[in-house]
Parts: C-alpha cells; structure tokens; sequence
C-alpha cells in the first residue's frame, strides 16, 4: 500500500511531467513488493532506519523523492524535491524526518 503525506502530494504534483512517469513506475514496483536499489534507490538512515530516497533525472535537473518502508509493506511518500547541491540539504533532511515522525506517532 502507498501513502502519501498530503505536503509531498503538492511537491510531487510540482515535478516535471517526465519525473512524475518514472516517479509512477518505481512506486508501482514498490507497490508490487521490490525492493528497489541504486541507482534509482539509496538508503537514507541520517533520516530513519527503513527511510530511501528515488533517485530521478530529467533534463532539467536531478530529482528526489524520500520514502520509507514501515509496517506490514506499507511504503509512505514524504518528502520531494530538486536537489540543487551534490548532497542532499539539511533542510530536506529535517523535513523528512519531522514527516515521518508524524506518521509513526
């Protein structure tokens, strides 16, 4: 099952068209129980244990989406982004963890 933190559906909805079709087909195998890995997937434990990111590119620019594997094949979408430096901010960092903290309560 899916779920999306309401703040990342408008971020996501914000991506360009292309990033948004490969964002769709990584959700559906996730959706279908694979594991996914580099170089589209990479853990993310400075966020939380069982916390990934989606590694997407198009043109005009790189793209990430953080995600996190919990409870019986749940898969939440929290936090998504363009990422401008090479590594991912503080802040997108914070913000995923805060999001994730709220869904686990």
């Amino acid at each position: 099952m899916i779920l999306v933190y309401p703040a990342c559906r408008r971020e996501i909805d914000s991506l360009p068209e292309e990033i948004r079709s490969d964002l769709a087909d990584a959700v559906a195998r996730l959706d279908a129980g694979l594991m996914l890995s580099m170089p589209l997937s990479r853990p993310m434990p400075s966020i939380k244990r069982g916390a990934h990111e989606l590694r997407l590119k198009e043109r005009s620019g790189a793209y990430r989406v953080v995600y996190a594997l919990i409870r019986s094949g749940r898969v939440y979408l929290v936090h998504a982004f363009k990422k401008t430096t090479r590594a991912t901010s503080f802040k997108s960092i914070e913000i995923a963890r805060k999001r994730l903290k709220e869904i686990l309560r």
